[in-house]
């Protein structure tokens, strides 16, 4: 490392949550460097490297958290001071490291933030958070746009219990988590400059993060899809929403999420008893 300062810094979420635009607006910054020139989907690092395995080995996205080998923790047999080296020699490459900061973005962050620390102590971890009929929704439109393959077929419902399954074990995580970030993509489009000005606090950046590369609107689509399912009953949408309406509800309401109005985070919003921690999470 160039400065004793430097520091990895991990970006995580669930596929099309919206952590690309995030991570592309904090490489603009410049005490921050993203990977780039990988030619790697999204320069993901978890594509670069062998020490652990890449979200498709447990079915990609809408499917990775629901098999218990993907949360690693710093119990994890592959923490070690060789791994920690390997990601570096993997990632290094693509890095600018005269830069303060490292950053890495990949999904299964979301369930590896404890494992990610153990390698790299002090390394900070972002997460954020969307709307699970947004991802849902996106991550069906996806798949069908990059395969034809019906083994990777997913119901709305498995994609919206995929959502849950995973931030449950984010925030059994959590209170392991130092330095840590949370923010809700809702609130970063409804106010870009705001929430990453919390973002630059929490990093202890000497400059603004520039707002200007976050794309407002991209949700409209799926809660327009949305809203067509509630009343056209002849569609099957109509009852993949019901479906989701009666068997989630009320657990998506324990995280401020409803399924009325899709662009919205409600803090606080029904029972906390799921959630042990605030939504808007910073530890520092």
């Amino acid at each position: 490392m160039s400065d004793q300062r430097q520091s990895l810094l991990f970006v995580g979420g669930l596929h099309r949550s919206g952590t690309t635009p995030l991570a592309r607006a904090l490489a603009t910054h410049p005490e921050i460097s993203g990977l780039s020139g990988t030619g790697v989907r999204e320069d993901e690092g978890q594509h670069l490297q062998r020490v652990y395995p890449k979200a498709k080995v447990y079915g990609g996205s809408g499917r990775f958290a629901n098999d218990p080998r993907a949360h690693l923790t710093e119990d994890s047999p592959l923490v070690s001071a060789e791994s920690a080296a390997a990601l570096r020699r993997a990632w290094d490459p693509y890095w600018d490291l005269d830069r303060r900061y490292l950053l890495e973005k990949s999904p299964p962050n979301l369930v590896m933030g404890r494992f990610l620390q153990a390698l790299f102590p002090g390394a900070p971890v972002i997460v954020v958070i969307r709307h699970p009929v947004v991802v849902a929704l996106s991550n069906k439109k996806w798949r069908k746009a990059v395969s034809s393959d019906p083994r990777k077929f997913e119901t709305i419902s498995g994609l919206v219990q995929h959502w849950l399954t995973a931030h449950r074990t984010f925030l059994a995580d959590a209170p392991h988590l130092a330095p840590l970030h949370v923010l809700h993509y809702e609130d970063l489009v409804a106010d870009p400059a705001g929430e990453l000005g919390r973002v630059e606090a929490f990093l202890g950046l000497s400059s603004p993060i520039d707002a200007n590369t976050i794309r407002v609107g991209a949700s409209q689509p799926y809660e327009r899809t949305w809203d067509d399912w509630r009343a056209s009953w002849w569609r099957p949408g109509h009852w993949q929403r019901r479906l989701v309406e009666s068997r989630f509800g009320d657990d998506l309401a324990s995280f401020g999420y409803g399924l009325d109005d899709l662009s919205r985070h409600d803090v606080g919003v029904g029972s906390t008893s799921a959630v042990p921690h605030p939504p808007r999470l910073t530890q520092a």
